[in-house]
């Protein structure tokens, strides 16, 4: 049997290196239009800023390696400009030209390639894409003979990183995104805490603003916004997006939506004895049912392998899991780590559900070290099924989303995580881990035991409720809402009737810096008859949500203090 691969890297050589553990008889070809079959895309940004010194480290397989220890046939620089799927064979661009090879299995790996939007002047020298080895090692020498000053269109995973990058090496640069916000899969309070990480490293950032065009120069370019900033760059990095690569395939009679392959969940397309995974593939998201392409390393490996099964044991082959896209990046000192849904995935599919925020620390507080975790959990209303997470901090980020990602897949509601059974010791975690936290909080927004306020609703509270502040003093005085009453958590049992007086017949919105004495206070404020609900995420992410509008609206200092004791209706 002859298994023709198309394309390398993580999906096309996962499947060739199965195949190749399953059956020592068969033929098998891989076919990459690039120099390099097995790389690690991931690195690129941080051989930029020079943290893998070596181009050479990215290189995960060679032809000549793959050739010696799994016995495979790789070419490289093998272009598929055409697919007869009735005569079974491909039509390869190689070096020496034009040639016509015939498969008895044909598994289509081409992946996606960076978008390059249409705004003039982005045909300059000085712009890059960030998506092959080769693209990482040119903009490693511009920065090498003495670029300056850096433009990252885009702020997504990787324009994040090459921004990071970039900076640890001593250049100016600035992130210009289209979206409202950096990391757009992000919630708004998640992304804003690693947007204060990269302007602590001295990086602009231009959010919600399209790039309009680059006006190349001598001695270098101007990119100019559409807000009208302009921007000087030695160097740009092209990091807007990627778009499957399959117009050859689609011309052939592959079936795609959007430009992306259709597959079963197999892996098989609708062409006989043809196969496709990676990041050109169109993947069902696990929680919303959104169809859309997945371009993550770690699905397209596992998806080649089980295509792999499925084309040499069939009997066996499991079927190709949905899409629960768990992802992490690191910013300066911070990581922030995702899966499963986000609050516009969620609105967008019509998915009624409960959002809890927690900022635990990252192992028992008075052991060294210990930092805050940001947490989100999105958990649906009707049986507390756990639809999505994110998780920001210096330290624990990535465990804390693991562990959710392993309970989405595994289907298991908020009040499951209560009971997962997890390690620890004080430079580890805590008796009461961030998880389980999470799942009592969770559980305590399900039966009624707490009610909740978000953020995001400020202004709406403002107009309707009396806002109750719990915290200390001298917090208080940091910062609160104007009109809101302060009282310390450890007072307000015996000041009800202050609270009673304010609220005059409103609901009664408590605060505390985190969460935790607002839920406190909410208990009390519920028992004795308020209408009360407690901020989720507390001052922390009020905060975060305001942004730059908090430093206009919280009252601090001196007038706050005149303030701290005085009801304000």
């Amino acid at each position: 049997m002859r298994i023709v691969v198309v394309g390398g890297v993580a999906g096309g050589m996962s499947c060739a290196a199965r195949a190749r553990r399953l059956d020592e008889q068969a033929e098998i070809i891989v076919l990459e239009r690039g120099e390099y079959v097995s790389f690690a895309n991931c690195g690129l940004p941080y051989h930029v800023g020079g943290e893998v010194p070596r181009s050479a480290s990215l290189l995960v397989q060679t032809p000549k390696t793959l050739r010696e220890s799994l016995d495979l046939d790789v070419r490289v620089r093998h272009d598929v400009i055409g697919l007869d799927a009735a005569g079974r064979t491909v039509t390869v661009r190689t070096p020496e030209g034009e040639e016509r090879i015939a498969y008895d299995r044909l598994v289509l790996s081409p992946g996606a390639k960076a978008f390059v939007p249409p705004m003039p002047g982005i045909d300059s020298p000085r712009a890059h894409t960030l998506r092959t080895v080769d693209d990482a090692v040119a903009l490693r020498a511009m920065v090498d003979q003495g670029a300056r000053r850096a433009v990252v269109l885009g702020g997504g995973f990787i324009g994040l990183e090459a921004a990071e990058s970039l900076a640890v090496r001593g250049l100016e640069v600035s992130v210009v995104e289209l979206a409202p916000h950096i990391l757009s899969p992000l919630e708004q309070e998640s992304a804003a805490i690693i947007a204060d990480e990269l302007r602590r490293a001295g990086v602009h950032i231009h959010e919600g603003v399209a790039a309009e065009r680059v006006e190349p120069g001598a001695d270098h370019d101007v990119v100019v916004l559409a807000d009208g900033t302009t921007i000087d760059a030695d160097l740009i990095v092209l990091s807007v997006g990627v778009r499957p690569d399959t117009a050859v395939f689609e011309a052939a009679g592959v079936t795609c939506e959007r430009g992306a392959i259709v597959t079963d969940e197999h892996g098989r397309t609708n062409l006989p004895d043809v196969w496709a995974v990676g990041d050109a593939v169109l993947s069902t998201d696990a929680v919303t049912g959104a169809r859309r392409p997945v371009a993550l390393a770690g699905p397209a490996s596992r998806a080649g392998r089980a295509v792999a099964d499925d084309i040499l044991a069939p009997e066996r082959a499991r079927p190709i899991p949905t899409a629960v896209g768990t992802a992490i990046v690191r910013v300066g000192s911070q990581a922030a780590g995702m899966t499963g849904a986000n609050r516009r995935a969620l609105d967008a599919a019509g998915i009624a559900y409960h959002t809890i925020h927690l900022h635990p620390s990252s192992h028992v507080s008075w052991f060294p070290g210990a930092e805050e975790v940001h947490l989100i959990v999105h958990f649906a209303q009707d049986d507390g099924r756990i639809l999505g997470a994110q998780a920001v901090g210096r330290d624990g980020a990535d465990k804390r989303v693991d562990v959710l990602a392993t309970a989405i897949r595994a289907g298991l509601g908020i009040a499951d995580l209560i009971d997962l059974d997890l390690a620890y010791a004080p430079p580890f975690g805590a008796a009461k881990d961030p998880i389980t936290m999470a799942g009592m909080m969770g559980e305590n927004v399900l039966d009624g035991t707490l009610r909740l306020w978000y953020a995001q609703d400020l202004d709406r509270v403002l107009a309707e409720a009396l806002v109750l502040d719990v915290r200390r003093e001298d917090e208080w005085v940091t910062g609160h809402v104007p009109g809101a009453l302060h009282i310390p958590h450890t007072e307000l049992r015996g000041r009800l009737d202050e609270v009673r007086a304010a609220a005059a017949g409103r609901p009664v919105r408590v605060l505390c810096e985190s969460g935790v004495r607002s839920y406190i206070a909410h208990r009390v404020l519920d028992q004795a008859g308020f209408d009360s609900a407690s901020l989720s995420g507390g001052m922390i992410t009020l905060r975060l949500v305001l942004g730059e509008r908090a430093d206009d609206l919280l009252v601090t200092g001196a007038d706050a203090g005149e303030r701290a004791s005085q009801p304000v209706a």
